[in-house]
Formats: structure tokens, C-alpha cells, sequence
């Protein structure tokens, strides 16, 4: 009897071991820990939220599409912006531009404001700054290099409230607005035009009947002249006039004194 007890006791140990759950996998573990809790939590979040996305755009689409409209605006402006190399390459553009001009032609405008920038360029002045719609060129009074004493000092530094009278050019949507903007004409002297009278002094462009009349006169100088009715009977009546006179002149150097 004690040895079928023992047996006994020793299948149903068995037998409770085999019921026995599986332990926990590490996976399991990870989710059921606080931080997986944590990205449960913040998936759920998203996902909830693109939902009211896509609700609130079914539902107002004219306040989605300006929303959409900015967003892709700002990220246009973004991807577009010009950094320091194109600065620099369209500042030796312009200067090669104007260096192919005669000085005597050169807008003083344009020379002026581009050998300056070129001056700053060379001295390490020119210093740029990006922020994010948009980018700014502006001049300090020291390169960075420099290893003077006011160059190095933080607390001789430019205060920030001084940077709008530093700036020198603003770039946004891929161009340099204040340079170009100076090279504007940059091809015409205004010096030489100073003489003249102010309504003169002022050039505006053509109108477009201007521009038509002049398309027109050009091509007829091309054709070929052409004599109207009265133009013949005028010509024919000069031919009978010269050649009644030449026969008069003939009779009276034939004449005998």
C-alpha cells in the first residue's frame, strides 16, 4: 500500500508539472514591461490621431487644403533655399559680368555694391545664415580666423540687436533678391544721361501698338518699292516736259547768230 501511495504521488507531481503554463517568453516579458506598455501607449496616440486627420479633412476640406497648401509651401521655401555657394557663385557671376563692361558704361550702383561685397568676401567678412525658409548674407568687423584680441573677446561681440543693419542680402526661393535687385540695368551709366532734361532722363518701355508700328515698318523696308497711278502720270509728264525743253535747246544751238 505505501508503495502504491508513492507511485501515486509521483504521477499526479507529473501530472501537475505537465498542466504547469509554459514560462513567460522574452518577447512577452518585453510587452508586458513599462516601456512596452509606453509604445503601446504612444502608438495608440498616433494612430488616433491620423484618424481625426483624415475625419477633420472629410469633413472641412477648404480649412485642409490651406493647411496642406502652407505646409507645402514651407517646404518648398525649405528645399529651395540658396545656401553660401550659391552665394558666392552668383556674386562671381555678376562680378565677371560687369568685369566684361567698359568702366565707362558700368551702372555706379552695381560696381559699387558688388566690389564691396567682393572686398568682404576676400577679407572673410561675409558670414551666412540659414534659417530655414530663408537665408541671410550679413558682414562682421573680424574674420573668424583672426587671433586679435576684439576678434576673440565674446564680450566685444556684435550684439544680435545689430544684425538688421548688417544684413546684406536675403536669399528665399532660390534666388538672392538684394543683389539682384542692384544688378538691375547694371549696364547703364546714369552719370552720362545727367545733362539732359528730366523728361528725357526717364525711359519707359514701348506700348504694344508702339512695338507693332515699328514690327510693320521694318518689314516694309524689305519690300519692293512700288509707284502708284498719279506717281506714273506725274513721271511721264516730267519725261515730255524734259525732252520738249532739250529739243528747244537743240533749235537754238542749231540756230545761226
Amino acid at each position: 500500500m505505501a508503495s502504491l501511495r508513492v507511485v501515486r504521488r509521483m504521477c499526479s507531481a507529473a501530472a501537475e508539472t505537465v498542466a504547469a503554463p509554459v514560462s513567460s517568453s522574452r518577447w512577452e516579458r518585453l510587452r508586458n514591461s513599462k516601456a512596452g506598455a509606453w509604445c503601446r501607449g504612444l502608438v495608440s496616440d498616433y494612430k488616433e490621431a491620423c484618424r481625426e486627420i483624415v475625419v477633420g479633412s472629410w469633413e472641412r476640406p477648404v480649412k485642409a487644403s490651406v493647411y496642406a497648401s502652407l505646409l507645402g509651401g514651407a517646404w518648398a521655401c525649405c528645399y529651395t533655399k540658396p545656401d553660401h555657394s550659391s552665394f558666392e557663385a552668383t556674386l562671381l557671376e555678376c562680378s565677371n559680368q560687369l568685369g566684361l563692361l567698359s568702366p565707362w558704361i558700368r551702372n555706379g550702383t552695381s560696381d559699387g555694391h558688388i566690389q564691396s561685397l567682393v572686398k568682404l568676401r576676400n577679407e572673410g567678412r561675409l558670414h551666412h545664415a540659414s534659417l530655414g525658409l530663408l537665408s541671410l548674407v550679413y558682414r562682421s568687423d573680424y574674420d573668424p580666423d583672426t587671433t586679435l584680441y576684439e576678434a576673440q573677446c565674446s564680450n566685444l561681440s556684435v550684439p544680435w540687436k545689430e544684425l538688421p543693419q548688417r544684413v546684406l542680402d536675403v536669399g528665399f526661393v532660390g534666388r538672392w533678391w538684394v543683389l539682384n535687385s542692384k544688378m538691375k540695368d547694371y549696364d547703364v551709366n546714369e552719370v552720362e544721361f545727367k545733362h539732359l532734361p528730366p523728361h528725357m532722363q526717364v525711359t519707359s518701355p514701348p506700348s504694344v501698338q508702339e512695338v507693332d508700328r515699328s514690327e510693320r515698318l521694318h518689314k516694309e523696308s524689305w519690300l519692293a518699292l512700288k509707284m502708284g497711278e498719279e506717281e506714273k502720270e506725274a513721271n511721264v509728264v516730267d519725261r515730255k516736259e524734259e525732252s520738249i525743253s532739250e529739243e528747244g535747246r537743240v533749235k537754238e544751238e542749231q540756230t545761226p547768230a
